[in-house]
């Protein structure tokens, strides 16, 4: 089985309703999958926080939020590897 991040984007966002300079949010993030020579496509929502500083533009937040599921993703793909 092979894993492989394909395409990741920033879905929505919103400031924390209660903890300032906090943005909560989902990012969109497409994995592809090779089982024996078959590829299959899925296409993922993963629930997303970052603190960011004060003034910090939307391109930084949505870096921070794409770090996030990045981060989330690895963790995903090295708990499903099975090849040596």
């Amino acid at each position: 089985m092979f894993l492989e991040l394909i395409d990741i984007a920033v879905r929505d966002k919103q400031p924390h309703p209660r903890l300032p300079g906090r943005i909560t949010g989902h990012v969109r993030a497409v994995l592809s999958e090779d089982i024996g020579g078959q590829i299959q496509n899925h296409e993922l929502a993963i629930p997303v926080w970052a603190d960011t500083p004060q003034g910090a533009t939307d391109a930084d937040i949505d870096m921070a939020l794409m770090l996030k599921a990045a981060g989330i993703i690895a963790r995903l793909k090295a708990n499903f590897r099975t090849e040596p």
